[in-house]
């Protein structure tokens, strides 16, 4: 693809940018023209209302005017037959009220304004009769007798807060006035009466007096009204009275309300269509620009890297090389993209291996801890590299190749190989410190044997002197037989100590072995005036070799000997206890010697480390790895009557 020149998209750009302005505009002005609509839709319906509640309100005012009028007429026609009884009267209330007139009580005055008959009977005296003349209603039944036609008068509450009016209707008879028949409405009865039902659905209807007190209402109490009314004067009765009309909130119609939202939903989505195409172009050149940066990151970081990159697809072809894998091998990655097995950098002396891992490899079973291979430079240097690799997967979530991480591991080869030979040589050295220990050792471990040789032998050598018989002389010899013997012994388990080989494993009673090392330090023990305390509470049986433990306890009884020669002859005396716990034998020996000095402690069993003058540093070491080899432990601590006491503790045999 043939880019322009390099301001040909900002002018490109500017040149078009004008028809981003189109949709915003054609949205305006599509939003505009519906908010129109929906404005003279809604006027045309509020006008129409309000046509309709004039012509419902003017139509209540006629009606009510009628049914006024009818009881105007209905009340002319008592007669004084009526008036004059109780019964009849009665009679012509009942027949006048089951015409839903609207009346709830008729009263008959005379000409006098005396009551004559009330129906129904006349329960507060404050009405009418003697105290008329402090109602507005004496002034309606005057004037009603004077002009000889119906009179209303004004509105007036009753205990129970319900606003009644009254009419006078005069009643002639041959030209003169016999009487006034009064008829008392209830607001609240006659709205009730006179309000069809299908009005009431549509109004809340209201009579209001001059003061704008409301007296009488018909509505229904659950529905919603509007602030909009319309009203007339109620005239009859008059007096300032008003009819007021009031319509309810009536739910518009449901394709008035479908059509609004289909055009406010169409509306919203062309609007959410634009900005959802405004914020993908506006991402996407975000992630276009973030993607330069990052590949840009990216590059910069892969070439500042020492681990070789190489991404091969399934077949096995090289796509992709960084500059650390170039620098590695020596070629170039224009030479080594698109090559296929054998590559140029694989070692000729090593091509069966490394195709038998390529080909491990591209099967999906190379191993996942990495692996080492032979590499060839282009200037035919062989090096040693360690290889991970990892699965390619694209976006789709499909595996199409693999990328493995190489780093050169030559000179940490050469280093470890270098450090092999320095531990060959250190191991050599070891050895020779060995034999020098194991010298020591021998030398040490021998001189006890050899003195009891030295001993058994002058003894018979002055037993033959003095002509003594053999039978007393060759027991001194045998035991010196026994004492070479020994010697023997301890030379060769010292020898096997110090090669660490297995040594002789055999059953070992412990009381046994002590009472052996015992005999071996009698003579040390009589010279020195020292006390020995055996206790063996249990019978222990241990597995190991005999020489080595009878060894390691008579290196603690001769050590705790020689402790206690500056002590006063009654201390001197070594505790020897035996018991089992726990599945352990524990040993204890102590002595009441001079101790061991806290700054000494920690160095006690480091070999050729000694506090003695003439020692070499080299029993106590031994005894310590005799019984660690024993699968044991040999500590120490300080004896509460003074001195210190070393103990053993060894596993018990297997019974």
């Amino acid at each position: 693809m043939k880019l322009g020149p390099p301001n040909a998209l900002p002018e490109r750009t500017s040149r078009w940018r004008w028809l981003w302005v189109l949709p915003r505009l054609a949205f305006v002005l599509f939003v505009g023209g519906v908010g129109l609509l929906l404005w003279m839709s809604d006027q045309a319906d509020k006008e129409e209302k309000r046509t309709t509640l004039t012509s419902d309100i003017l139509w209540l005012e006629q009606n009510l005017r009628f049914h006024l009028a009818r009881n105007e007429e209905l009340l002319g026609r008592i007669d004084l037959a009526h008036a004059a009884s109780a019964k009849a009267f009665e009679s012509f209330a009942r027949t006048l009220f089951g015409f839903e007139s609207g009346l709830r009580q008729l009263i008959w005055l005379d000409v006098e304004g005396k009551v004559g008959q009330a129906h129904p009977a006349i329960m507060d005296r404050g009405l009418v009769g003697e105290a008329m003349e402090a109602l507005p209603s004496r002034q309606s039944f005057r004037l009603a007798r004077s002009l000889g036609k119906p009179v209303y008068s004004s509105a007036y509450p009753l205990f129970t807060n319900d606003w009644q009016f009254e009419v006078h209707v005069p009643v002639s008879r041959e030209g003169r006035v016999v009487g006034v028949a009064v008829g008392v409405y209830r607001i609240r009865d006659i709205l009730g009466d006179s309000v069809p039902w299908w009005l009431a659905e549509r109004y809340r209807i209201s009579v209001v007096g001059d003061s704008g007190k409301v007296l009488g209402t018909r509505s229904k109490v659950e529905a919603v009204v509007t602030e909009e009314g319309y009203e007339v004067a109620f005239d009859p009765p008059g007096w300032g009275l008003t009819l007021h009309a009031v319509p309810y909130r009536a739910p518009r119609p449901l394709a008035s309300i479908l059509l609004s939202a289909s055009l406010v939903i169409l509306a919203m989505i062309v609007l959410w269509s634009l900005w959802i195409l405004r914020r993908h172009v506006l991402r996407r050149q975000a992630v276009e620009e973030q993607l330069r940066q990052e590949h840009a990151f990216r590059k910069a970081m892969e070439d500042s890297l020492d681990t070789g990159m190489r991404a091969r697809n399934l077949d096995g072809e090289i796509i992709y090389v960084n500059p650390a894998f170039c620098r590695m091998v020596g070629w170039t990655a224009t030479e080594l993209i698109g090559r296929r097995p054998p590559m140029p950098y694989w070692a000729d002396d090593y091509l069966d291996e490394t195709r038998a891992i390529h080909d491990q490899v591209l099967a999906g079973d190379g191993p996942e801890e990495g692996f080492e291979l032979k590499f060839r430079r282009c200037d035919g240097e062989v090096i040693d590299v360690l290889i991970h690799e990892a699965p390619l997967i694209d976006a789709q979530g499909r595996h199409f190749g693999w990328m493995g991480s190489m780093v050169d591991i030559t000179e940490r080869k050469l280093a470890d190989e270098r450090h092999r030979q320095q531990q060959e040589r250190l191991q050599s050295t070891g050895r020779l410190v060995a034999m020098g220990e194991m010298a020591s050792s021998i030398a040490h471990e021998l001189n006890q044997p050899l003195a009891a040789i030295s001993s058994y032998c002058t003894g018979a050598i002055n037993l033959l002197r003095n002509h003594t018989a053999a039978s007393e002389v060759i027991p001194a010899l045998d035991k010196a037989v026994d004492q070479a013997q020994r010697a023997g012994q301890v030379i060769r388990r010292i020898y096997s100590l110090a090669r660490h080989s297995e040594h002789r494993v055999e059953a070992v009673d412990l009381a046994e072995r002590i009472d052996a090392a015992l005999a071996l330090v009698d003579s040390d023990l009589r010279q020195k005036a020292v006390r020995i305390r055996l206790s063996v509470v249990d019978r222990a049986l241990i597995e190991g070799d005999p020489v080595l433990i009878e060894q390691v306890l008579l290196n603690l009884l001769r050590n705790a000997v020689e402790s206690m020669r500056e002590c006063a002859a009654d201390l001197r005396s070594i505790a020897i206890s035996l018991c089992c716990v726990d599945g352990y034998a524990q040993l204890r020996i102590a002595d009441h010697g001079c101790g061991i000095d806290r700054t000494i402690a920690e160095r006690l069993f480091d070999p050729l480390f000694t506090t003695k003058p003439d020692g070499m540093g080299m029993g106590l070491a031994i005894c310590r790895s005799v019984i660690e080899n024993h699968r044991g432990r040999l500590v120490f601590e300080d004896n509460p009557e003074g001195g210190t006491v070393f103990c053993i503790m060894l596993p018990l045999a297997s019974p």
